[in-house]
């Protein structure tokens, strides 16, 4: 099995809390996300690393062999159990294969369980496993997610032994509790590991090198018997691991499909509500990704209490208009920094509305205030204009969802009127006219003034930015993909045929990669091909070229209306675009779709490897957009797949 793809492969378990375990294929972790156990302390936030990963060895009548790999500085890999493997499955959950020189076949699986900071582990020898004994070493931190940690005198190895149940306390108040249950012994042997080197986090300019703690020794026979160990967070649990994986299997197998099986591990849970995680292993719940993502994960898959769950969670946070691109936690003060995420909100709410009342009072009072704010205008000269259209925009602000900013810079600042804030803005507009019939007039009007002020006649496409830097009548008639908003991915489809079909050929002829749009063409001056280096050096191709997978949804969408929505077209974007998405299920976060990727081939997977807006999309596309229709007749609702605004 082919090496490098089993760093670069990376596989993901969750527990609907915002904890997670992950890690590669063959076992190295390379990033300091890579972890046995990571849990959330107010979830879905306050992540801490407690459980890093473990040493494993077999013994057998022949010798004494390893099952673990790590990497030390200096590229040193030691032990080399990566040598005896033989096979991996993500499906239902991480199971490997290792093969010993002597014949021995060993099976190791683990997954964690939903709804409980809890992460189970088994080891079984199959065929003959007589006198065969495995050994586990835990290494452990009880760190930050975000940090690393290095060897000290504070740590505290000592375990509370209670029958088949260990706690450690890493840092006393510090961190949650590690609750161990094994069917082995345990041996009391502190000892610390030093210099673990994550590749990943080099790459990225990043500090990438860490200590790790192990308190002991877990001991099994596997003559007859299965190991198995059971790693928890703060509170007891189950041992029984032939229980919790029938109910885990029972669980995944209600799934109808894997896409909708990957999408279900972005929904988490947030105080008695829900969120969605907009990517793993760093990031947290965000507005933008949040309101993106809800279409995909929850209207597309029947997550109708889901979708309230959510939608209601953030309704009560309208300030002036806004909602925050980042929930509030603690005494954090929430962030409104972003034009785009409280229309997607608009559009989120109107077509859960259009599915469910439920939670309506709530969710039309957040988005009426949401208008009636942009329309007096709010923060970050955010505010309609006299053409019915949304400015925004201020100096050392990133607004939309191109939003690097490295120091005071901001790399792409759109200040004026960006093309897809118009398209959102025009959309949610005439969502929410069907309840606030005043809303109807202001988007007519900004239809028009979209219509005559956006067309860049030259190029056959959009204008970027409409009055960039506030300067009337100043457009930025770079090629970007933000365009295709105004023709897909969004009720309202705001061109003529003509020129939507002009719009979609553009965009397909310069930005269309397998997995995604490239954020830049490559003939602008500012484009970059690759996506790599040290966060200058990255932050600044963020926007730049760098492909963007979710954007395959608007872009789909897009292509299959001007082609009049038939069933042909629907089936030849299935196989010209979809296919090339799914493969990347096996290519990068196992399962998952990447954040993004290099804009120039082979189009390398870069940023988070599991992202909740790329699936998302992917599974709207699936269930929606190239859905073909029933043969039987039905009644088309007014804003479903595609309504044109005279």
């Amino acid at each position: 099995m082919n090496k490098c793809w089993q760093e670069q492969t990376e596989w993901l378990e969750t527990d609907g809390l915002g904890g997670f375990a992950s890690g590669t294929v063959g076992g190295v972790r390379t990033r300091r996300y890579h972890g046995l156990l990571v849990s959330s302390r107010t979830p879905p936030t306050d992540r801490f690393m407690l459980v890093n990963g473990f040493e494993a060895t077999v013994t057998t009548a022949t010798g004494i062999f390893p099952l673990s790999s790590q990497r030390y500085d200096g590229e040193v890999v030691a032990p080399e159990g990566y040598k005896f493997f033989e096979a991996f499955d993500h499906e239902p959950w991480p199971t490997w294969r290792y093969r010993l020189p002597d014949g021995t076949l060993i099976e190791h699986e683990l997954f964690m369980r939903h709804g409980q900071s809890v992460v189970a582990m088994s080891w079984r020898a199959v065929g003959n496993s007589a006198g065969i004994k495995l050994s586990v070493r835990p290494l452990m931190s009880g760190r930050d997610y975000h940090a690393l940690h290095h060897e000290n005198g504070a740590f505290r190895a000592a375990a509370e032994q209670r029958d088949d149940q260990l706690t450690w306390r890493p840092y006393e108040n510090a961190t949650p509790a590690i609750v161990a249950r094994l069917n082995g012994t345990y041996s009391h042997r502190p000892v610390w590991y030093r210099n673990f080197f994550y590749r990943e986090e080099s790459l990225r300019g990043f500090d990438a090198s860490e200590d790790l703690a192990s308190p002991g020794v877990f001991d099994f026979d596997l003559t007859n018997n299965e190991a198995t160990l059971v790693f928890g967070a703060g509170v007891p649990h189950e041992l029984d691991i032939a229980n919790l994986r029938g109910e885990e299997q029972k669980r995944r197998n209600s799934f109808p499909s894997c896409l909708h099986r990957a999408g279900d591990q972005y929904i988490a849970q947030r105080g008695s509500g829900k969120t969605i995680i907009a990517g793993y292993p760093w990031f947290a719940d965000w507005g933008r990704d949040t309101f993106i993502s809800v279409r995909g994960l929850c209207l597309a898959t029947g997550r109708i209490d889901d979708a309230r769950e959510i939608l209601t969670s953030w309704a009560s946070h309208v300030s002036r208009g806004m909602l925050p691109n980042r929930f509030p936690d603690h005494s954090e003060e929430p962030e409104y920094n972003s034009v785009d995420a409280s229309l997607w909100y608009v559009i989120a709410a109107c077509e859960y509305l259009l599915q469910a009342a439920d939670g309506a009072e709530a969710l039309l009072a957040a988005v009426e205030q949401i208008l009636d704010g942009y329309i007096a205008g709010t923060r970050h000269r955010i505010g309609m204009d006299d053409d019915g259209l949304l400015m925004c925009g201020a100096p050392g602000v990133q607004l939309t969802w191109m939003d690097s900013k490295i120091g005071d810079w901001v790399v792409t600042p759109r200040h004026g009127k960006p093309v897809e804030v118009q398209a959102l803005w025009l959309n949610a507009l005439d969502l929410a006219s069907q309840y606030f019939p005043r809303f109807d007039a202001i988007g007519r009007r900004g239809a028009m003034s979209f219509r005559s002020q956006f067309w860049n006649e030259s190029k056959r496409c959009l204008f970027d930015v409409v009055d960039d830097d506030h300067q009337a009548g100043v457009n930025d008639p770079r090629v970007r993909p933000n365009q295709i908003y105004a023709v897909g991915g969004l009720p309202l489809m705001l061109l003529d045929l003509d020129r939507a079909r002009a719009v979609v050929d553009t965009v397909e002829r310069h930005l269309l990669t397998p997995i995604g749009l490239r954020s830049l063409a490559r003939n602008e001056a500012e484009y970059k091909p690759h996506y790599h280096g040290g966060p200058l050096e990255r932050d600044s191709a963020y926007h730049q070229g760098t492909v963007w997978p979710y954007l395959i949804g608007p872009f789909v969408e897009a292509w299959v209306r001007v082609r009049g929505n038939s069933v042909a077209a629907k089936r030849e974007a299935r196989a010209r675009f979809l296919s090339p998405m799914m493969k990347h299920l096996d290519e990068a976060g196992l399962g998952h779709i990447s954040e993004i990727a290099d804009a120039e081939t082979p189009h390398m997977p870069r940023g988070c490897p599991f992202q909740a807006w790329s699936i998302a999309e992917l599974i709207r596309l699936d269930q929606i957009v190239l859905r073909e229709p029933d043969p039987k007749p039905q009644t088309v609702g007014r804003h479903q797949n595609i309504v044109t605004i005279s």
